[in-house]
């Protein structure tokens, strides 16, 4: 698994400082000089990291602005550049930014900077993370019991097939054992969507607290195997403002 992360910018002298250093991380780098293609890629792709020029790109700061306000990046880490002269820090911070650097940035500035968000990123594509999975769930719903086969799971939902459809909205009782474990989850979910070829998207709802960290921790042990050293990195301390 790589990370993967959206630079806006035209400034060469930043791209040429950001992109190397992201890329030592194993995060791959979209770099995107236009701020209206740039907002085009925020609505229709999903980043784990946001890097934006906001002094410097004509529209950056209110791409900054509106970031949060995007359904698929809403919780993407984000890094504001400046350059002294436009927006403070403090100001970048109230509009959404997580991290902030001034220009001119160096090497070591950018490293430490992204070494220390890296495991934010990480956090984050674990909450949206699915790992797909083929695993029979027993579906309860109004006393009756319906056999169902999931196909992805993520720490707050699960896709199920199921023969007949569900309608959205409704809350049953899931039952299912993760494969190659002894975790047994028992818990109430909502169905998010449901198609009339049986196949519904289903949230998780008020999870015991044992059988939540169980998850979480099947599911780091799954990513660590895509992505080594994320399960070091999700264990340090430490939360975004």
């Amino acid at each position: 698994m790589t990370l993967e992360s959206l630079l806006l910018s035209q400034d060469p002298e930043l791209v040429r400082v950001i992109r190397p250093t992201l890329e030592k991380l194993s995060i791959e780098v979209e770099v995107c000089q236009d701020v209206r293609a740039g907002s085009d890629m925020l609505i229709s792709d999903k980043f784990d990291a946001i890097v934006v020029d906001c002094d410097d790109l004509t529209g950056g700061l209110a791409l900054l602005q509106g970031l949060r306000n995007t359904p698929s990046n809403k919780n993407s880490v984000a890094f504001a550049i400046l350059n002294g002269k436009r927006t403070t820090t403090q100001e970048a911070f109230g509009m959404g930014a997580n991290f902030v650097l001034q220009k001119p940035i160096s090497n070591l500035n950018a490293s430490r900077c992204f070494h220390a968000a890296l495991n934010f990123m990480l956090k984050e594509r674990r909450r949206y993370f699915r790992q797909p999975i083929k695993m029979q769930v027993k579906v309860v719903l109004e006393g009756k019991t319906l056999s169902a086969s999931s196909t992805n799971i993520s720490e707050g939902g699960i896709a199920l097939l199921l023969r007949e459809a569900l309608p959205k909205g409704a809350t049953p009782q899931l039952q299912f054992s993760l494969p190659e474990s002894s975790i047994h989850i028992d818990v109430e979910a909502e169905v998010a969507w449901a198609d009339m070829k049986g196949l519904a998207g289903l949230r998780f709802h008020a999870m015991p607290k044992a059988a939540q960290s169980q998850l979480e921790e099947w599911l780091d042990n799954h990513m660590e195997a895509e992505f080594p050293g994320s399960k070091d990195r999700l264990a340090e301390p430490g939360s975004l403002q």
